[in-house]
């Protein structure tokens, strides 16, 4: 049975006050298992992006408790936090966050960079080869596709060997060969680097590439779907924006 990687108990975020309140999540409750792709849904507005930043720790909760491993990250204080994000998570975003006066590489390297920590060269070499990246390692970010930037960031993420790679519309930029490239490269960290991936997505197909989906509307789960199709993803969706 997989231990949960990360967890949130009773999780709620609201915005504003009284009569302009906003509740872009009510009380959620939700597992991720280690070693295992998630990937969120909902239609726009529904929360998914919320949750992932409060359990990634980039957003605080109003109430509740959010885990990673053991660590209630509501407990920590700000340098905690920024510790624990950078030792134990690793993420990529739809706008690929890259340091444009940086060479591929130093974008790699960055986060381990920061943290005082030895870059692991065999596995660099491997991570690099395998997405790859070998020849592209001395462009800068102007010097490299979109889809080439974004294999940068997933290389930036697998590097540091974090306990969980959090991804935010990871695909959103890319066109779909692109897109391709990177989801399978998420696929195997899980099947092949037991990591622990969980993505947010408004792409039906980006999402079948996950072992499970939790689907979100009005800051609530009200779904998910194990090993789904892309076409029960759609149907999942579909009821979901009619309801």
């Amino acid at each position: 049975m997989s231990t949960a990687a990360a967890r949130a108990v009773s999780l709620s975020k609201k915005y504003g006050s009284g009569d302009t309140t906003v509740h872009a999540l009510n009380d959620v409750s939700v597992e991720f298992a280690t070693q295992q792709f998630t990937a969120i849904m909902g239609p726009s507005g529904s929360g998914k992006s919320t949750l992932m930043h409060c359990m990634a720790g980039l957003d605080s909760a109003s109430s509740g408790d959010t885990f990673v491993g053991d660590v209630n990250l509501t407990h920590l204080k700000d340098k905690q936090l920024t510790q624990l994000r950078r030792e134990r998570l690793g993420f990529i975003f739809q706008s690929f966050n890259l340091v444009p006066t940086l060479t591929a590489k130093e974008n790699i390297t960055l986060p381990l960079d920061i943290a005082g920590r030895k870059v692991d060269e065999s596995w660099f070499a491997e991570v690099t080869q395998r997405l790859g990246l070998s020849k592209r390692l001395g462009h800068r970010p102007s010097e490299l596709s979109g889809g080439q930037q974004q294999r940068v960031a997933c290389a930036r993420a697998l590097v540091s060997r974090p306990d969980i790679i959090f991804g935010d519309e990871p695909t959103g930029n890319l066109d779909s060969n692109s897109s391709s490239e990177v989801l399978d490269i998420l696929r195997t960290a899980v099947d092949k680097d037991n990591q622990t991936v969980v993505i947010v997505t408004h792409d039906p197909r980006a999402a079948s590439y996950a072992d499970r989906v939790v689907f979100l509307a009005d800051g609530h789960i009200v779904r998910e779907l194990e090993r789904p199709t892309t076409d029960q993803i759609l149907q999942t969706m579909t009821s979901i924006e009619e309801y």
